[in-house]
C-alpha cells in the first residue's frame, strides 16, 4: 500500500513538473503569456508545457525561433508578431510552422523580416526558398568578404615583417664589415709605429 502511495505521489509530482509554467512567462490553464517579456532567441524558454494550446510570444525581441521548439503541442493560437525576425537560413522553421497553420487563425499576420535590407518588411509566410537561400548567400557573402579582408591584412603585416627582417639583416652585414675594417686599419696603424721603434732598438744594439 506504501508503494502504490509513493508511485502515485512520484507520478503527480513528476506531472506537475513536466507542466510547469516557464519563466518569465505567465500561465492560466493551456494558456501560455510570454508576450513583452523583452524575450530574444537566448533568454527564450528551451520548452512549453505539453498541454499548451495558446501561446503569446507577440512583442519581444526574438529573431529565430529554434527548431522544432512548437511541434509537439496542441497549438489552436499562436502570435508572434513585433518581433525582429532576421530572414536568412534560420527563418526556414518558422516559415514552416506558419505554413502548417490554418489561414483562418491568421497567425502569419504582423511577422515580418527586419533583415536583410532586401526582405524588410516582407511577410515571412510567403517568403520563396530563392528569398531565403540568397539571403543565405548574403550573409555567407559578407562573411567572405570580411575573411578576405583580413586575410589581406594578415599577409600584407607578415610581408611587411620580412621586409624589414631582411634591412635589418643588411645594415647589421654593413655595420659588421665597417667594424671588420676598422678593426683591421687599427692593427695595420699600430704595426706602422711599432716598426719604427723596432729599427731604432736594432740600431741601438749594433
Amino acid at each position: 500500500m506504501k508503494q502504490l502511495l509513493l508511485l502515485y505521489l512520484l507520478s503527480v509530482c513528476g506531472g506537475q513538473g513536466s507542466s510547469a509554467c516557464p519563466h518569465p512567462c505567465s500561465c492560466h490553464g493551456s494558456r501560455v503569456n510570454c508576450s513583452s517579456r523583452s524575450l530574444d532567441s537566448t533568454s527564450l524558454p528551451p520548452s512549453f508545457p505539453p498541454d499548451t494550446t495558446e501561446l503569446l510570444l507577440h512583442n519581444n525581441t526574438l529573431t529565430i525561433l529554434p527548431n522544432g521548439l512548437l511541434d509537439n503541442l496542441p497549438l489552436r493560437s499562436l502570435t508572434l508578431q513585433g518581433n525582429p525576425w532576421v530572414c536568412d537560413c534560420g527563418v526556414l522553421y518558422l516559415r514552416a510552422l506558419l505554413r502548417r497553420r490554418p489561414e483562418s487563425h491568421t497567425p502569419h499576420l504582423g511577422v515580418n523580416c527586419s533583415f536583410p535590407p532586401s526582405l524588410r518588411g516582407r511577410l515571412v509566410v510567403y517568403l520563396t526558398e530563392e528569398e531565403v537561400l540568397e539571403s543565405c548567400h548574403y550573409w555567407y557573402c559578407d562573411l567572405a568578404i570580411v575573411s578576405q579582408v583580413v586575410l589581406s591584412v594578415f599577409v600584407g603585416l607578415q610581408g611587411f615583417l620580412v621586409m624589414a627582417i631582411f634591412i635589418y639583416l643588411r645594415k647589421f652585414e654593413r655595420l659588421s664589415k665597417e667594424a671588420k675594417r676598422t678593426i683591421e686599419e687599427s692593427f695595420t696603424s699600430e704595426d706602422n709605429e711599432w716598426t719604427p721603434l723596432k729599427t731604432a732598438a736594432s740600431d741601438c744594439v749594433y
